[in-house]
């Protein structure tokens, strides 16, 4: 844990002049989530979910069984009314269409822009234009963070803060005084 918690700081201060949060994902070790999502709040991050029942995240597959972006947020929404459920609604865009068809159907909260390069990143923030949060994500690195933290995106989310970190070597040794 205390190297998720240092490598997340790592993330956290290369964009500590900017407004993006660093957020882990879903992506933990088997019965450790809790442990790790607690270590990557102590090193500064974000958690985005503890699990699938707290929020919608509608990806990529979810998206083309559906049929289209319209039709999986208005099948998501129409489930959450129906079933009298209060949980948000993220979806996964792959490009700027993607991004254009998700903003003229509306009713989510934040627009997962997947594996965008900058140029590509920044038009999106900027058609989004503050009306949902942004997250950033796939292969983002320590090298790369603050170039897209400086697009403006609210999030960038990092597997690599969990699956990535080494342990501390750490040990206690007692001096004679």
């Amino acid at each position: 844990m205390s190297g998720i918690a240092t490598l997340t700081n790592q993330y956290v201060e290369k964009i500590k002049n900017y407004k993006t949060k660093i957020l882990d994902t879903r992506k933990t070790t088997p019965l450790f989530r809790v442990y790790e999502k607690e270590a990557v709040r102590i090193g500064g991050g974000v958690n985005l979910r503890m699990g699938l029942y707290d929020m919608v995240m509608l990806k990529d597959n979810h998206i083309d069984f559906c049929g289209g972006i319209e039709k999986a947020i208005k099948k998501t929404v129409a489930y959450l009314q129906t079933n009298n459920l209060d949980l948000k609604i993220e979806i996964e865009t792959r490009n700027l269409d993607d991004v254009k068809r998700v903003l003229s159907v509306g009713n989510i909260h934040r627009i997962m822009l997947d594996n965008y390069d900058l140029p590509t990143l920044t038009k999106a923030v900027q058609l989004i234009d503050g009306k949902y949060e942004t997250e950033a994500s796939g292969g983002i690195n320590l090298n790369t963070v603050a170039d897209y933290a400086a697009t403006g995106v609210d999030y960038i989310s990092v597997g690599a803060i969990i699956n990535h970190a080494v342990s501390m070597d750490l040990s206690l040794k007692a001096q004679l005084v």
